[in-house]
């Protein structure tokens, strides 16, 4: 069995294990929880997780264990990403304030959406999204608007794949959301109608490389009763192209 690809009997792979018991949804984990969750011995847990807080990786606070806070900084350190964040923030803010509606930027890993940033106000639509958290493409328009300029290979595997039903509109028919990804192709942006969740709606768009690669993508999204998300297309399609102009002038000037 592997954990991220790992051997789970090697020392990384149970300390990869421990690291990926944590869902978004905790705040600390009993070593009896973790225990329940990763499946190792009591002892062999007991020293990996005393490890992994000697490193910083975990914290132990009132008899729980915490991810570590070096983790996020780590996670900071890593080029592509910071240098998207910098570049797309303003951006990101500026489609804000013309809107005051939630913005998304977000990356692509394997079969879902990675969000990396979210702008938003005391008006925020209860999206199910959060820095550093997790959606299917297939159900969301910042993963639709990735998955559409990703390559053949990829519309492949996640169209193979069972599709997940999150609400009634979600789209889980291959062929339908093929045709739906060639039609974001052809005009540049996604929509999604209430397909992660009931009552909310987005548009997106891809940041795309010299290739036409998605590097990543920016979505803006707001509640039914009030978003009409066709209405910023524009707008969001010319902001990832701002984002994709600068990255592209960085690089440039780095060579």
């Amino acid at each position: 069995m592997v954990e991220g690809g790992l051997d789970r009997a090697s020392v990384l792979g149970k300390a990869m294990a421990v690291l990926h018991a944590f869902t978004a949804e905790d705040g600390g984990l009993s070593l009896a929880e973790l225990q329940r969750r990763t499946g190792l011995a009591k002892g062999t847990l007991h020293r990996i997780a005393s490890d992994l807080v000697t490193a910083r990786l975990l914290e132990r606070r009132d008899g729980d264990y915490h991810l570590g806070r070096l983790l996020f900084e780590l996670g900071m350190l890593a080029s592509l990403e910071r240098t998207l964040l910098e570049v797309a923030t303003p951006f990101l803010e500026d489609l804000y304030e013309r809107t005051h509606e939630t913005v998304h930027l977000g990356v692509r890993e394997a079969r879902e959406v990675v969000y990396l940033a979210k702008v938003t106000g005391h008006r925020q639509v209860q999206a199910p999204s959060r820095i550093g958290g997790r959606q299917p493409l297939h159900s969301t328009a910042i993963g639709k608007a990735l998955l559409a300029f990703a390559g053949e290979e990829v519309r492949v595997d996640v169209l193979t794949a069972p599709l997940e039903r999150r609400t009634s509109r979600t789209i889980t028919a291959p062929g339908r959301l093929r045709q739906q990804l060639d039609s974001i192709v052809e005009a540049g942006v996604a929509f999604e109608f209430e397909e992660s969740v009931a009552g909310v709606v987005c548009v997106a768009a891809p940041i795309l490389d010299a290739t036409d690669h998605p590097v990543a993508a920016i979505s803006l999204t707001g509640p039914i009763t009030r978003f009409r998300p066709q209405s910023h297309a524009a707008s969001v399609r010319a902001a990832a192209a701002g984002i994709a102009a600068t990255l592209a002038r960085r690089a440039e000037l780095r060579r």
